[in-house]
């Protein structure tokens, strides 16, 4: 299978399934205990109908959105994760090109393998920083400072990530950052050779952002969720939420909110943003879909805060149908995981030019010249 072959979300899937060492694919595609909520993500949209409107001339199609004081190109941008570099050499140097030739958002994580100071040399576009509030709390400051300084659009504060969730798959692969040799990953590594070559030759795999503080994950292999449970504070509530909105003074955005009652909370604090996410489904399993929650939540908070739709998204239509119940617009991670994993920045474009195309076509399906044209009045649940 090649690039040029890649046409949806599952078959970048299935390329970077290919291409990268089995622990280190399952890292991305995996999540919490029976993964039932990661599935749900996307099949919620399954369950509500686009009813298209004909004989609308829509022929010039306007599909920008207004966030977080950021004009975007396309109501869809890519969500901020961790360990880019493990993907693609290219890491997040490919992914914030790729957004910038777009115009949307994206975001680099706390544990980012390029540093917020390049990151902002790099590209001008639309950016926000996801921060995972550590223990060191000079840690933490010195990442928003540093923030400031680099002129992020927005700080996106993670809420779901008290402890880390039960990812079974990573137990069952051993994966850690940095990558552990095992019996059985040394053999996949070797099956590998071109993403082998490229993480053993090209720059040293590190978390940059978190340099002179915290050396697990960077120079300590650790799991994912054993970095959750021992570096992150979690003590963290509503009052630190608070006065790190303070702290930050710009566009503030909560990741992780699921019931309207955050969402209030998030508003009364001063948020600017609230993705409703559930991390991919990698932490609470059994936990309800973004999409299942998002109509009471714009009802709730929709004229206070920017809400946006994270996860699950794999399609066009999926767009469509969370901006007619009124988010502002919609996010996701492994959507450009597997492109990157797929082909660097050129995976990423061609990942991008595919969900655009299909937002544009379907807009015209529908009849809406532009974003503002999607109302519920066009949705039908089963």
């Amino acid at each position: 299978m090649r690039l040029a072959d890649c046409h949806n979300v599952e078959d970048f899937r299935q390329l970077a399934k290919q291409r990268l060492p089995y622990p280190v694919f399952h890292y991305i595609d995996g999540a919490a205990d029976d993964e039932i909520t990661r599935r749900r993500n996307t099949a919620a949209f399954d369950d509500c109908d686009l009813i298209p409107n004909v004989l609308a001339g829509a022929s010039k199609i306007d599909m920008g959105v207004t966030l977080m004081g950021r004009r975007m190109e396309m109501p869809l941008f890519l969500s901020p994760t961790a360990l880019q570099r493990l993907f693609h050499w290219q890491g997040e140097r490919a992914v914030a090109r790729a957004a910038e030739k777009f115009g949307t958002f994206f975001g680099i994580s706390s544990l980012a393998t390029v540093s917020i100071e390049e990151i902002a040399a790099l590209t001008s576009g639309p950016k926000m920083f996801q921060l995972y509030v550590h223990k060191d709390q000079g840690l933490n400051a010195s990442l928003i400072e540093r923030c400031k300084a680099a002129k992020f659009d927005a700080l996106t504060l993670t809420v779901d990530t008290i402890v880390g969730g039960n990812r079974e798959r990573c137990l069952r692969t051993g994966f850690t950052s940095p990558p552990r040799l095992t019996p059985s990953s040394a053999v996949s590594f070797a099956a590998h050779p071109g993403w082998t070559l490229n993480y053993l030759l090209r720059e040293k795999f590190e978390l940059p952002n978190l340099s002179g503080h915290v050396a697990e994950g960077s120079k300590t292999a650790l799991s994912v969720a054993d970095y959750f449970n021992t570096m992150l504070d979690q003590t963290l509530d509503w009052t630190a939420a608070e006065r790190i909105a303070r702290d930050w003074g710009g566009h503030f955005c909560l990741k992780g909110i699921m019931s309207v009652d955050d969402a209030r909370r998030a508003a009364d604090i001063g948020a600017t943003a609230i993705m409703v996410s559930n991390h991919g489904g990698r932490q609470l399993d059994g936990s309800r879909a973004p999409f299942d929650q998002l109509a009471a939540i714009v009802d709730a908070v929709g004229d206070r805060l920017d809400v946006i739709c994270d996860g699950g998204v794999r399609r066009g239509t999926h767009v469509l149908k969370a901006l007619s119940v009124g988010a502002k617009a919609c996010s996701g991670g492994r959507l450009y995981l597997y492109a990157l994993a797929a082909g660097g920045q050129a995976g990423v474009e061609r990942a991008l030019t595919r969900l655009r195309d299909e937002i544009e076509r379907d807009m015209r399906l529908m009849g809406v010249a532009n974003v503002a044209g999607l109302t519920r009045a066009n949705l039908a649940w089963r």
